[in-house]
This record gives structure tokens, C-alpha cells and sequence, in this order.
């Protein structure tokens, strides 16, 4: 009998989809359960229009990430760190405090998705990438570091 998943179901299939399965397993499981519905035309047109609303949603998140990835490539954040009298920094700044200081500035960017490849940790400007949306959009944030005064 063929199915269409509400949810995702373990070694059967994921939500959205499609299947083949026992007739048996199909009535007495996964359709009494709502974790399926039958495969028909109602339910199929219902299928389609709720894989066409995805797909919208999924590029008005990725028209967003475009917007923020612009506004991020202009933005230069600065951060102050103890030095030593010949030059040397003490401590880092973290994904964070960049997160932190993005959204003191109106920015939503979870700590997760900004990528630190070199630790920010030295005098100047140091480039960190952050993923706005699923590795396709990836911003360039410009973290400036200068010397506390003492």
C-alpha cells in the first residue's frame, strides 16, 4: 500500500515522502498511529502544496541570509584585549562575544555558524566567516582588535 509520512519514521522513511509498504503495517501502524495517510489525490495535492510552501519559506530565508551576508561584509566590529608591554595579547575573543556584539547591533547570527579557522587573538583586523544559511551563503565578518589603555 502506498503512503505518504506525516513524520519521520525510523528505517521506514522521512516526512513528506512517499512509500511502499505492507498493507498490514500501513492500516494497523502507521495510518492508526497518524504517522502516515493514504496515498490518493486529496492527500497527494495536499503533499504537493505542502512541499511548494516549504520551498518558498526556504528562499525567503535564503533572500534574508543574502541581505545579512551584505550587511555583514561592510561591518567592522571592535574589540579591545590586555596587551603586555612588548605587544602580546592576553586571552581571545570568542564566537560569542562576536554573536554578542552582532546583536547589539540589530545582527542575529548564532554563535555556532560563525567559523573561526585562526583564533582572534592578535593586534589588527582578523577575518572570520560565518554560515547564514545551510553553507551556501557565508559572510565575511571583519573583527578589529586594539591594545587596552591602561
Amino acid at each position: 500500500m502506498k503512503v505518504i509520512l506525516l513524520e519521520d519514521v525510523k528505517k521506514v522513511g522521512k516526512k513528506d515522502e512517499v512509500i511502499e509498504v505492507a498493507d498490514g503495517y500501513a492500516k494497523n501502524f502507521l495510518i492508526k498511529t497518524g504517522k502516515a495517510e493514504p496515498c490518493n489525490k486529496e492527500n497527494t495535492r495536499a503533499l504537493d502544496e505542502r512541499r511548494q510552501e516549504k520551498a518558498e519559506h526556504e528562499a525567503a530565508l535564503k533572500a534574508q541570509a543574502e541581505e545579512t551576508k551584505k550587511v555583514l561584509d561592510d561591518l567592522v566590529l571592535e574589540f579591545t584585549l590586555n596587551t603586555s608591554k612588548n605587544g602580546q595579547t592576553f586571552g581571545q575573543i570568542s564566537s560569542k562575544q562576536i554573536a554578542q556584539a552582532l546583536a547589539a547591533k540589530g545582527l542575529q547570527v548564532d554563535k555556532r555558524k560563525i567559523m573561526m579557522d585562526v583564533p582572534a587573538d592578535s593586534l589588527g583586523t582578523t577575518k572570520v566567516k560565518a554560515d547564514l544559511y545551510k553553507g551556501q551563503v557565508i559572510a565575511t565578518i571583519n573583527v578589529h582588535i586594539s591594545a587596552k589603555d591602561s
